[in-house]
């Protein structure tokens, strides 16, 4: 959710001040991509995943400041609801076993917060959307008692100027309304970072962007909302409609939403902040005192606090960062495509698939992103987030044939993605074992036409037909993935279901 913010009221200079200190970020970044002063490659990436906590009936628990107290660990810290945590693994250079090193630091960690969970009657679940959660659930009495969380909603809430309405037409249909973006709170999600320098952030940045379709296919685990059969990713849309600013009668006129797939491949890093300003009003226009100029001048490293700020708020399925460590500048992609679980193993096996994929077609000499138009990526997504496993994709045609071609996601995953991202972890030096390993989830996720959203409309419509009622068989569903979870299983072995 960004870094941390104290304030609040703003006045109506506030914006015009925010706004021209902006302008000021960009041009620091602008000289620091001129002076060449980014930190040298160094292959690092992070992880970060955002977790539920449930009782043992399966039902959400509001509870997250007495767990993270029992935790006691800079690892884990506060989301939005009270019924989310999240937890960040320290950066890891890409080689060798880090797939099982971030494996056993994961069960290590998760295993630890789990038994301090059920001090208090709580206990952690990986998953994109508990299937639990009601509307009631999600208000704004159930937010976390942290400024930066009051305050965004605030802002939202200000620019929207209207309730929160959520319409998502799926399997099923829900409609309903918020007086507070407490519904984002549902959405948990994995998040990757690649380190990279200014000279490959676009290419890692657009091949990133083409992968997305396959990364929601292989890994969709969100297909309940408040009670209804969606999309297979429900997280999506759900995230989008939470945070929009506008109301619908910007919306109709084509104004760009908050939280945004994009609308073209970039050639620079430069070109996502530039237009974060350019489209994008501020929502928390905090302004410090630094000018970046002058730190510039001084031989310094601008922190670029507003940009930074700014940037935290336009809700990129791939964000650009920009962080300083040690006194120099870096620049990462943020991928939050993926949601969170089912269970580790499969957290890595997309995590392999993503990085061994994303390094393949950046260092192609024919890059995907000249062959294929960026809205068929953006198709890809959403045909992706709607029907999971089962979607078919758009993929430029093999060799030098021009073209797509539209073809079921478990077929183009197996045949060409699947040898690409076995490439590309090699080209990190990842040991060939943990490559294989977790790259074969992902196949017999494939051969299987199985992933955590299918796992979970299959299980819940069996106890539909054993004769529960809604309820009853989402609390089912959900209990029973917790126990599935817990013997580390990844889900395409899972038996079937309550």
């Amino acid at each position: 959710m960004g870094e941390k913010v104290v304030a609040d009221r703003f006045d109506l200079s506030d914006r015009q001040r925010y706004r021209q200190k902006l302008h000021k970020c960009l041009r620091g970044l602008e000289q620091l991509l001129e002076e060449k002063r980014f930190d040298r490659p160094r292959n690092l990436m992070g992880l970060e995943i955002e977790l539920n906590l449930a009782d043992a009936g399966g039902q959400p628990l509001m509870r997250n400041a007495e767990v993270l107290e029992r935790i006691a660990s800079r690892d884990f810290q506060t989301e939005l609801g009270q019924f989310n945590l999240e937890v960040n693994i320290v950066p890891h250079a890409l080689s060798g076993r880090v797939l099982d090193q971030l494996a056993e630091e994961l069960r290590t960690g998760l295993a630890y917060a789990d038994r301090q969970a059920r001090e208090v009657s709580a206990r952690i679940i990986m998953i994109g959307i508990l299937p639990t959660l009601t509307a009631q659930d999600l208000t704004s009495a159930n937010l976390t008692a942290v400024d930066r969380y009051t305050l965004l909603n605030d802002q939202i809430m200000a620019s929207r100027g209207e309730e929160v309405v959520l319409d998502i037409a799926g399997v099923e249909r829900l409609t309903c309304t918020s007086e507070s973006i407490a519904p984002e709170a549902a959405c948990t999600s994995v998040q990757l970072h690649l380190q990279v320098t200014p000279g490959r952030f676009a290419d890692v940045w657009n091949a990133a962007q083409a992968v997305c379709g396959a990364q929601i296919a292989m890994g969709a685990n969100s297909p309940f909302l408040f009670g209804r059969e969606l999309w297979r990713e429900s997280r999506v849309p759900l995230f989008l409609q939470a945070t929009d600013t506008r109301p619908p009668e910007l919306s109709n006129q084509g104004v760009r939403p908050r939280t945004w797939f994009g609308e073209r491949w970039i050639r620079s890093a430069h070109d996502l902040f530039e237009e974060n300003l350019r489209y994008f009003p501020s929502l928390l226009p905090i302004c410090d005192d630094e000018d970046p100029q002058r730190v510039l001048a001084a031989g310094g490293t601008p922190s670029l606090a507003e940009m930074v700020l700014h940037n935290g708020t336009v809700y990129r399925w791939n964000r650009p960062v920009y962080g300083v460590m040690d006194g120099a500048p870096h620049l990462r992609v943020e991928n939050r495509v993926l949601p969170a679980g089912p269970t580790v193993t499969d957290v890595l096996a997309n995590t392999a698939f993503y990085y061994g994929l994303v390094r393949a077609l950046a260092d192609d000499p024919r890059p995907v992103w000249s062959r294929m138009p960026f809205a068929d990526a953006a198709r890809n997504f959403d045909a992706a987030c709607r029907h999971g496993i089962d979607a078919e994709l758009w993929w430029p045609r093999s060799g030098r044939v021009p073209g797509m071609v539209r073809m079921p996601a478990t077929r183009l995953v197996r045949e060409e993605l699947l040898p690409l991202a076995a490439a590309g972890l090699d080209a990190w030096g990842v040991e060939p074992g943990d490559r294989d390993h977790y790259l074969s989830v992902i196949e017999e996720r494939c051969a299987r036409r199985v992933n955590g959203a299918s796992w979970q409309v299959a299980a819940y419509r069996r106890a539909r037909e054993a004769g529960l009622d809604r309820d009853k068989a989402l609390a089912a569903v959900t209990r029973s993935y917790g126990e599935l979870v817990d013997t580390g299983e990844p889900v395409h072995t899972w038996p079937d279901g309550p």
